[in-house]
């Protein structure tokens, strides 16, 4: 992954962190469920979000590095491991 593009991607995380810590928090306090589910709610669509940001990143870094290359093995890998994610994700 290009490495200057890390930054907002662990700011995000670290915020969501916090969101986690948060949920945790509020069923602690007994706080509504209804409240509480639309905080997981928030979680997940910014996880989402970050999910979003590293698969444009590897797109545009490691597949971009793997098609400029030249290297018809280095570029099947790359296919392949995009190939597993998607197929991952239906789960």
């Amino acid at each position: 992954m290009c490495s200057e593009y890390f930054k907002p991607i662990v700011v995000s995380l670290n915020r969501i962190a916090g969101q986690v810590r948060g949920i945790g928090q509020m069923v602690e306090d007994e706080r509504y469920c209804i409240d509480i589910l639309h905080q997981i709610h928030a979680v997940k669509a910014a996880l989402s979000k970050v999910e979003d940001q590293v698969l444009r990143l590897h797109a545009a870094c490691c597949v971009e590095e793997a098609i400029t290359s030249g290297d018809a093995e280095l570029q099947r890998s790359k296919f392949n491991e995009l190939v597993e994610v998607f197929a991952k994700a239906k789960l």
